[in-house]
């Protein structure tokens, strides 16, 4: 399988920087997506899945504008209700692999995020956001008498109230970047001149963390949200039962007792010995 830098896609550029993924979504005007960017951005996310160079990885735009606004108009149009159908579905599925990948995604929005834009957004487990009054975050499918169909109806109300989420959906009202992350929909609002400095000053905090142990929280809190407790609970003691007694668990019982900061990246890549000064 190709390396996640190396994969040759026509809708996405990919590259990584010291052990952090690039995924920026590149469909001039407006980076809409149809069954044709969805199936790269699939490739994409496996590239992430199976690249261990890649500890994290940011998804963003190649255009200063334009995150995405959703799911390309003309094919809603054009394909048939079960071709559009399928390719909602899939979208789904990416979506959710998204989530059960032990490598964090961060999403860098810096431009218009609407419908199947913001609902690919929302599978990203951190969501950065340009702070520009111009921009327009929504789910506007309303307007289309639709719905949210790429796993927005059971995301967004997982990170905001129920009531807010309901309201967006079935009014198509139009938020701007410092109403949407009032509301919870993003982590974090920026200068959009210094948004990607952000997200990359973060995700670089993040590289030097043990991959295993981010992995497994991630896992542990997507996976285990959707169980009974007991059941959760017990997934999150499978999980760290994989830890310890790992190199990577030495090192930082070493590291803490010896009053050091620990080399987590080094011991992982093998450059250097669990425990050692």
């Amino acid at each position: 399988m190709k390396a996640f830098e190396e994969l040759d896609l026509e809708y996405f550029t990919t590259d990584v920087r010291d052990h952090i993924g690039v995924l920026r979504i590149d469909r001039p005007p407006v980076n809409a997506h149809n069954i044709d960017v969805l199936l790269e951005l699939q490739r994409a996310v496996e590239g992430v899945r199976f690249d261990e160079n890649v500890r994290i990885c940011v998804f963003g735009s190649t255009n200063d504008n334009i995150f995405s606004t959703g799911f390309d108009i003309n094919d809603l149009r054009e394909k048939s209700g079960k071709q559009v159908g399928y390719a909602s579905q899939t979208s789904k599925e990416i979506i959710m692999k998204m989530r059960t990948t032990d490598t964090l995604f961060i999403a860098a929005v810096d431009g218009h995020c609407m419908g199947g834009g913001l609902e690919l957004a929302l599978a990203c487990d951190f969501r950065f956001v340009g702070d520009d009054d111009d921009y327009r975050i929504g789910m506007p499918e309303v307007h289309l008498g639709l719905i949210a169909g790429e796993a927005g109806t059971q995301l967004l109300p997982r990170y905001i109230d129920r009531s807010e989420a309901l309201r967006m959906m079935v009014t198509g009202e139009e938020l701007t970047p410092e109403e949407a992350t009032e509301k919870g929909i993003f982590d974090e609002l920026h200068d959009p001149e210094d948004l990607e400095d952000a997200v990359f000053e973060f995700a670089e905090m993040i590289v030097q963390k043990p991959a295993g142990a981010v992995g497994h929280n991630k896992l542990a809190v997507n996976e285990g949200l959707e169980l009974p407790l007991w059941d959760a609970l017990a997934h999150e003691r499978e999980l760290q039962n994989q830890l310890l007694g790992s190199d990577i668990a030495k090192e930082g019982v070493e590291a803490f007792l010896n009053d050091r900061e620990p080399d987590f990246l080094g011991v992982e890549l093998g450059e250097k010995e669990p425990g050692s000064e």
